[in-house]
């Protein structure tokens, strides 16, 4: 948030504000000035307190659904709200996530580190059910991954399987055209030049590599050099991997979601895909925790939702994303803790 926007409020009103965002998350009611007047103890009087919030009102922080009701935090309110739990994190007022957890769940990483699809069903479920919102995990891009081995099995007369295995623990298994001359021995001889090449190299190195070495010696590969390429670059041209999901009906017990037809259009989103690995992508080279809140969503489909995420890495390398999707009445100091601590413990993972 642009640093102005606190320049224009006061202490009294800054505390005013987060009261009733932090009241509004803790129960899904108008706030009044009575309300926090009695909850909270800034010394002011209900009075004052109201008219902090008609002019916090005016200035797009809150909204008043009904003349006679209390108000409620607008997408700004909200955003303002986060920026100070920035604030807060500084000065070590927010509550940490207890080592015995952290503990617990990198164990439980550890067990499944060589089936990462294992491996992100329970970070989505584990991140889902302490949070009560849907989870969502992109694996690593192919481009990003590191080229371990291929294996190369004749299927009919002009296709092979190509089965390649990451040193992430992701395999891809695909169908691709070879010349129908090819044996089994020609593909085994094809996959171990891959395999002695390549190995321990990212996909994204290989192309570079590939280029290179075609320049340097004007391509003039021996026929079953040519072939081999020929079928690296058939395999590795994989349609983007699945996204892992959990939680999805979890909403169904919170008040924004009492209208099904706003759950049928998350999960309209998430099965589509590409909506949501499009909002994914946009934040994949994004440093620390990332939240989006409401209208500040790029994709139309999640206007009316927050999303915050947050990117795991091998080291220095960025692998994917991990996700939290909820209302924007979201428990932000909560959430925004369990997606940086969980997506710590997966990074931890693939480092060792």
């Amino acid at each position: 948030m642009e640093r102005d926007i606190f320049d224009i409020l006061d202490e009294r009103s800054r505390r005013v504000l987060n009261a009733v965002v932090r009241s509004y998350i803790d129960r899904p009611d108008p706030v009044g000035s009575r309300f926090v007047t009695r909850k909270y103890s800034f010394g002011f009087s209900s009075a004052t307190i109201r008219n902090i919030m008609s002019d916090l009102e005016e200035m797009g922080f809150l909204s008043q659904p009904h003349t006679s009701a209390g108000r409620v935090p607008t997408d700004k309110g909200y955003r303002f709200y986060v920026d100070s739990l920035s604030n807060e994190a500084q000065s070590e007022k927010i509550i940490e996530v207890p080592e015995e957890f952290i503990q617990q769940f990198s164990r439980r990483l550890d067990e499944f580190k060589n089936d990462i699809s294992a491996m992100f069903s329970e970070v989505t479920n584990t991140l889902s059910s302490l949070s009560n919102y849907v989870s969502i995990v992109l694996p690593p891009k192919a481009e990003n991954t590191t080229f371990n081995r291929i294996d190369l099995i004749k299927f009919k007369s002009d296709q092979i399987v190509a089965i390649l295995l990451t040193d992430e623990g992701i395999i891809h298994n695909k169908v691709i055209q070879a010349d129908p001359m090819l044996k089994q021995e020609d593909l085994n001889r094809i996959a171990d030049f891959l395999n002695v090449e390549f190995s321990g190299h990212t996909l994204d190195e290989i192309n570079n590599m590939l280029m290179q070495r075609m320049k340097r010696e004007k391509a003039q590969w021996d026929r079953l050099i040519s072939r081999a390429i020929s079928i690296y670059e058939q395999a590795m041209t994989f349609a983007e991997g699945d996204i892992f999901v959990s939680g999805l009906y979890d909403l169904m017990d919170l008040p924004e979601f009492s209208d099904i037809s706003k759950l049928r259009e998350l999960s309209k989103a998430i099965k589509e895909k590409h909506v949501i690995m499009k909002l994914l992508a946009e934040l994949s080279h994004s440093e620390g925790v990332q939240v989006l809140i409401g209208t500040e969503n790029p994709v139309t489909e999640l206007k009316g939702l927050s999303v915050i995420t947050s990117m795991y890495k091998e080291g220095s390398r960025p692998m994917g994303i991990i996700a939290l999707i909820g209302p924007t009445r979201m428990d932000y100091s909560k959430a925004i803790i369990m997606v940086d601590t969980i997506t710590k413990c997966v990074s931890r993972t693939f480092e060792d």
